[in-house]
């Protein structure tokens, strides 16, 4: 039996771009979308046409330009909203608007000084709205992460009545657990009656750092679509990471779920996001870090060299990584040293290879890390 596949909804051009500083004008983000497009994300959140005119403008030109994923657009639960996402999404091949509104009692009390009727009054109308435009709705209930379960289940039941096509169950503030967020997930496929006539969408915040984990547990809870964006930025401490969540599936198979993405391309458009926004991918990264890769420790990189998979769960060449980092510290051993001295043209005997580690040290002691020319100038010296 084939794998299920889980839906990759990419935010980066709206959530993503929220962070301070990482604004992007049309042609930059022109250039992450047709990215976007060919990695294979299934549906691009192009923007919030209503928040202004370079928005507006910039969800037109990617629904013009995009060949293949959805293009969706963001809007609260006003129709007005609506009418301006539904104007800026007329050239889309596919087009999808994702509507919303808050559903947990702090949102209800505090933000809308509403009740919980009127909430859902409001979110069952503006749905009919959206999809007398398009016939892809997406419906948010902005922080289900803190919405009571057996409310949030009413909401995505009436919703299905509505219209929407999709129920995303946003960890708005990052504060689920995995264990919470799945069985919330869990809890609303076994008692919403009509769920079938949706996708439930994982949308997890980062504040906990448990934003690719939970996004997991959704899938496995019977979720099947995950947004998330590059590198996971976005608000805050950012959003769930599309090369984790993916890679999580391919390397893990007894989930029995993948995605339509091109894993090979995934460090290339991490470089392409990070130089657009202006925005370093820490070393530390999990998949497109530069240290993702990297050994330095002399038994790690001992190995690695025997055998790639000793230290690796990932081959490098799956993400678009040319080949694994054998960095060469104070930390490293002979069999390292050996390894780069080869690749710079030197076949070392074991002796001169001892001769050469003993120089070695003296010089990694005193430099963070050894590179090629640093070799070059300790072979000359030792032998």
């Amino acid at each position: 039996m084939g794998k299920e596949i889980v839906k990759i909804f990419d935010t980066t051009l709206r959530d993503g771009e929220q962070v301070p500083g990482c604004k992007l004008n049309t042609s930059q983000k022109l250039v992450i979308a047709k990215r976007l497009d060919e990695l294979g994300v299934d549906i691009i959140e192009a923007g919030f046409p209503v928040s202004s005119p370079g928005d507006f403008n910039s969800v037109v030109e990617i629904s013009k330009l995009v060949k293949n994923a959805t293009v969706c657009g963001l809007t609260r639960a006003v129709k007005n909203d609506i009418k301006v996402a539904a104007d800026a999404l007329k050239n889309a091949k596919f087009p999808r608007i994702h509507t919303g509104i808050g559903t947990s009692d702090s949102h209800i009390k505090h933000k809308f000084k509403s009740s919980k009727e009127k909430i859902i009054e409001i979110g069952y109308e503006a749905v009919k709205y959206a999809k007398t435009f398009v016939n892809d709705v997406e419906f948010y209930a902005e922080d289900a992460g803190r919405t009571d379960n057996e409310f949030l289940a009413r909401v995505c039941e009436k919703m299905i009545k509505a219209g929407a096509t999709v129920l995303n169950i946003p960890d708005t503030t990052g504060y689920c657990l995995p264990s919470e967020y799945g069985e919330k997930i869990k809890f609303l496929c076994e008692n919403v009656k009509n769920i079938d006539k949706a996708i439930i969408s994982c949308h997890c915040h980062n504040d906990l750092g448990l934003a690719t984990a939970n996004s997991i547990a959704g899938i496995i809870n019977g979720a099947r679509q995950i947004e998330c964006t590059i590198n996971g930025i976005g608000e805050r401490a950012g959003n769930t990471s599309l090369e984790e969540v993916v890679m999580i599936m391919r390397q893990h198979p007894n989930l029995n779920l993948d995605t339509n993405i091109n894993s090979k391309l995934l460090f290339d458009t991490s470089k392409l996001v990070s130089e657009n926004m202006g925005m370093p991918v820490q070393p530390n990264k999990a998949i497109v870090g530069a240290n993702a890769f990297a050994h330095s420790s002399g038994i790690h990189q001992d190995g690695v060299i025997k055998n790639r998979e000793t230290y690796e769960i990932i081959n490098p060449c799956d993400v678009g990584v040319n080949e694994s980092a054998i960095v060469l510290t104070a930390r490293s051993g002979r069999a390292a040293l050996a390894y780069r001295a080869k690749k710079i043209g030197f076949e070392l005997t074991k002796n001169e290879l001892d001769l050469v580690y003993l120089e070695f040290l003296k010089f990694a002691d005193a430099k963070k890390e050894i590179k090629d020319e640093d070799i070059l100038l300790i072979i000359k010296k030792s032998i």
